[in-house]
């Protein structure tokens, strides 16, 4: 009797296996008003750079230093910018625009080398 009812647990067991723990949510980095926010790791961590409209030359692409990459950014400029995995702004790679008015990307799906901001 012992032994069916063990046999029986684990085979229950193994048809519904338990649900897998869900994952925190994951906390927006910290980006003001009017900025552009790039982070060097996942997750809105690691080393972030902030850059704003004032320093940035619209419609011109911005390399990041060599050997920086990105790969979670919040863009709060209030224009589209588009990030590239070139470090030329080249379209041949992958790249992606986002919009200005509050995006936040916890993940990029390519380590981003360069942007580009859009006039409206």
């Amino acid at each position: 009797m012992r032994t069916t009812v063990v046999a029986a647990a684990l085979a229950a067991t193994a048809l519904f296996p338990s649900a897998p723990a869900q994952a925190a949510p994951v906390r927006l980095g910290d980006c003001g008003s009017g900025q552009l926010c790039l982070w060097a790791e996942p997750d809105f961590t690691g080393a972030r750079q902030i850059h704003e409209l004032s320093t940035i030359d619209i419609e011109s692409c911005v390399p990041l230093r060599a050997g920086t990459t990105v790969q979670a950014l919040a863009n709060r400029t209030g224009r589209p910018v588009t990030t590239y995995q070139s470090a030329e702004c080249a379209e041949t790679g992958e790249f992606e625009t986002y919009p200005g008015g509050g995006t936040w990307l916890p993940r990029s799906p390519y380590q981003v080398r360069a942007f580009k901001v859009w006039e409206n």
